[in-house]
């Protein structure tokens, strides 16, 4: 795939269904941030989830269901929060982190960047 520029790759016949998709770049462990103007404290630790991938972001898994994640939800490493569309494809975004959704920071079905900040969570 690298040698050929892909990044993604699917693949339907006889009734099976294989799709390859090529990660990012490993990066290193969550990095917490600190709200600005406010004294060091564990309970303060924030995580910012990021967009693994240019596409178009949405909070729901269909435009009339509930979205999957709210701000002042609970989260856990693995749970799905949004789903980035890329080439037709539609990507589960999951949480690192477990904690709680602070802030919901992109706007739904509208354009996202590599790196894009998507949501603020305070970490448990």
């Amino acid at each position: 795939m690298k040698e050929e520029g892909l990044t993604e790759l699917e693949i339907r016949t006889w009734g099976r269904h294989i799709r390859l998709v090529r990660g990012a770049p490993a990066q290193g462990p969550p990095t917490p941030v600190l709200q600005e103007g406010r004294e060091e404290a564990p309970e303060d630790r924030l995580y910012t989830i990021r967009a693994p991938m240019v596409g178009t972001f949405y909070r729901a898994p269909a435009p009339d269901a509930e979205p999957f994640v709210k701000e002042g939800d609970r989260v856990k490493a693995g749970q799905t929060v949004c789903i980035i569309e890329a080439m037709k494809i539609m990507n589960e975004i999951e949480s690192e982190v477990e904690g709680t959704i602070v802030k919901v920071l992109a706007e739904n079905a509208k354009p996202v960047e590599y790196g894009q900040e998507l949501f603020l969570v305070r970490l448990d």
